[in-house]
């Protein structure tokens, strides 16, 4: 079994913890930006992380992995792959995450829903919902990160490969802002705040 030291340590060997002054996902700013894409340019680490998830979720019983776009279609497909099972991802359409591209989920489906990184768990909290929303159940939610040290719930059972609390502010009450000093980025976009 990896150890949450060895899963920090394929980040780290690929680039992906970013330092500096980034806009989440959540809306929240940061200095610490997990980018798993830099991870999975590395198809061994990458391997590594969602082979060692996988096990933690070997035995749900799952049907289907879904995740959400953009950040969670590489992880889903490496889980979905070390557990033998079919992956689809929802995508926002209209500010709402919905199944596009033909993809359905059966009534009475086992879904794991797993996301790259998780903070407040908003997106997963979506897909969770749209998966409930078709009949189907939610067996687990599974990230490589959880930035949120255990304070997210999503109602169901929660796995994580590394969990930790990196400190991020609301955008009105960030330091690194009143600083002035570095850039407000969007990792991922060509964004830079002023």
């Amino acid at each position: 079994m990896l150890t949450q030291e060895q899963a920090l340590d394929c980040y780290k060997k690929t680039g992906a913890i970013l330092k500096g002054h980034f806009k989440l996902t959540s809306g929240r700013h940061s200095d610490t930006y997990m980018q798993s894409a830099k991870l999975f340019i590395d198809t061994k680490q990458s391997e590594t992380v969602c082979k060692a998830l996988a096990e933690k979720l070997a035995g749900e019983n799952a049907a289907l992995v879904v995740s959400p776009a953009i950040g969670g279609i590489l992880m889903g497909y490496e889980v979905a792959r070390q557990l033998g099972l079919p992956n689809i991802f929802a995508e926002r359409e209209n500010g709402e995450m919905t199944l596009r591209r033909g993809f359905t989920i059966e009534k009475g489906t086992r879904v794991i829903v797993v996301e790259d990184v998780v903070t407040t768990g908003g997106s997963v909290k979506e897909v969770v919902k749209l998966v409930q929303s078709m009949g189907a159940e939610v067996v687990a939610v599974a990230s490589l990160v959880d930035r949120s040290n255990g304070n997210v719930d999503f109602g169901v059972k929660y796995v994580n490969l590394i969990s930790m609390e990196v400190v991020s502010y609301e955008a009105d009450e960030c330091p690194l802002c009143k600083e002035g000093k570095i850039e407000l980025s969007k990792p991922g976009s060509r964004t830079v705040f002023k």
